[in-house]
């Protein structure tokens, strides 16, 4: 009770005259809140074709860098070496063109022309190499998957949703804050959120609040970081956030 004292003293010392019945209130209050991953995405194809690797299935875990996805890529593949085969071809006439040239052999033009088509050729190289790099999708971080949006053999279209991703070694607490509590709230105060799957309770920190309120609710997004290692807690889970506990 002292700590809860002596943390409502801090807030109306800290908050405008008149905002000590917000204090009050937002340290009375429980609030519904959700646990969210700080780092989750769904990752997708960058070029059409059939899915041949897709090795881990919902809650496998992996490593940054480990293979997530995999394309049938035979045909770029057949086109990356084309384009090598073009490139030493044109490589070898323009320097021909050059030697010639020494020799007063070949006009500038024509060698010119030679160093065009090697450089063309490099540039095209280039571009089937990039295609060929997105065969395969590596994980941008360690983590776990969420849900395989499409199964293996699947043929899949440029930007279609493959894999749900999301790092659970680093959670936040999501809430929803009444505005009228904004004058009575600071930044960096302590928050205890008791989970409703579990019954644990686990201590943190208000990180930051939303940047607009919305008219409609009348409220704004908040959202709290939690203090040391929090064993079984998943990213979904639910339960209520306290202010100053």
């Amino acid at each position: 009770m002292r700590r809860r004292a002596a943390l409502a003293a801090i807030l109306l010392a800290t908050v405008p005259w008149g905002a000590d019945a917000a204090a009050q209130e937002a340290l009375d209050t429980p609030l519904p809140a959700q646990v969210v991953a700080v780092r989750q995405t769904v990752l997708s194809a960058e070029i059409a074709g059939k899915i041949d690797r897709l090795p881990l299935r919902e809650g496998d875990r992996f490593a940054k860098g480990d293979l997530l996805i995999g394309l049938d890529c035979a045909i770029q593949r057949a086109h990356l070496d084309e384009a090598r085969a073009v490139l030493d071809a044109a490589e070898t006439a323009s320097a021909v063109h050059q030697r010639l040239q020494a020799l007063n052999s070949a006009s500038t033009l024509e060698t010119e022309l030679a160093r065009a088509e090697a450089a063309k050729a490099r540039a095209k190289l280039s571009s089937a190499r990039t295609v060929v790099s997105k065969c395969t999708v590596k994980a941008p971080f360690a983590g776990r998957v969420v849900r395989r949006h499409v199964r293996a053999h699947q043929y899949v279209r440029a930007g279609q949703a493959v894999l749900g991703i999301l790092d659970d070694s680093a959670l936040e607490v999501d809430f929803i804050l009444p505005s009228g509590w904004i004058p009575g709230v600071v930044v960096g105060q302590p928050v205890r959120f008791h989970v409703s799957e579990t019954g644990a309770t686990y201590d943190g920190t208000l990180a930051r609040l939303g940047a607009k309120v919305d008219a409609v609710s009348h409220s704004l997004t908040a959202v709290a970081t939690l203090d040391g290692p929090t064993p079984g807690l998943l990213p979904g889970m639910t339960g209520q956030v306290r202010l100053g506990e």
